[in-house]
């Protein structure tokens, strides 16, 4: 199983610089996405490049046009997809939608970012307190989870760049770390990435300011989150840089995992 998560800034923007044409090469099971910025009618005008054939494909938009949203391209049709976390907050913004395969759920995820200022970074923190039970709970109905997605938090010091200059900065806050410590230590879900490539400078993000790209000044922010029944399943990762999509790198992962058949009839679920 290939599981592709990128945030692409802008699907419309994104396709422009060729995000579709490289997807096409990659053979991938699921291709998680964030950051649409767009609405489904807009995307509708070219339906042969926002639902490539060959995919089954889902869309959770945010009600503010041009803002978030995510979306999820499937090879195989899922049991069930469920749109947004159940908060109307956050399923508003178009942040959650999941896919449902027999006991595994493959997730796209778009956790809010802190760095515009601190009504924001609230926001995220709320977003992280309802989240976490969440996962438990999915963890807890011995479901298999593979959650991907910009979760808009370097983890440790080898995950970014700067780490010194961004001790009080959204996304390496002594908080939100730890949140993701209980989820790793505590609650024993896994960074796929991590499970197979602990080099340092494997960043996913970089500012469009200054010479962030050019001088290799990231972050890795984006992740692939595994339920601990997944601990060992992965077989490689690549983070893609030969081109240039968004702000973002698009994150592959392989498993030694196969995605059940179809068990429901087609049924589409909807929350939020």
């Amino acid at each position: 199983m290939r599981v592709i998560s990128a945030n692409t800034n802008g699907i419309r923007s994104a396709a422009k610089k060729g995000f579709f044409a490289w997807m096409k090469q990659q053979q991938a099971d699921v291709v998680c996405i964030q950051e649409t910025k767009a609405q489904i009618h807009q995307l509708e005008e070219d339906r042969a490049l926002f639902f490539p054939e060959g995919y089954h494909c889902y869309y959770h938009d945010a009600e503010k046009k041009g803002y978030s949203g995510v979306a999820i391209y499937a090879r195989t049709e899922p049991d069930a997809v469920i749109r947004g976390m159940g908060c109307a907050e956050f399923d508003a913004e178009g942040r959650y939608i999941e896919a449902r395969f027999g006991n595994l759920s493959v997730i796209s995820l778009y956790l809010p970012s802190g760095s515009s200022g601190e009504e924001r970074q609230q926001a995220k923190y709320r977003c992280m307190d309802y989240f976490l039970p969440l996962l438990v709970q999915m963890k807890a109905d011995g479901r298999d989870l593979v959650i991907c997605g910009d979760w808009n938090i370097a983890h440790q010091n080898i995950d970014i760049k700067n780490w010194k200059g961004n001790l009080k900065n959204s996304g390496f806050l002594p908080d939100e770390r730890a949140w993701l410590d209980k989820l790793f230590n505590e609650l024993d879900f896994v960074d796929g990435f991590r499970e197979v490539n602990q080099e340092a400078e494997q960043y996913t993000w970089w500012s469009n300011r200054g010479q962030a790209w050019a001088k290799n000044v990231g972050w890795r922010i984006d992740y692939q989150i595994l339920t601990p029944s997944l601990k060992g399943k992965v077989s490689a990762a690549a983070i893609y840089k030969d081109e240039r999509f968004s702000d973002h790198a698009p994150l592959s992962l392989d498993y030694a995992y196969e995605i059940p058949c179809r068990t429901v009839a087609g049924a589409e679920s909807h929350t939020g």
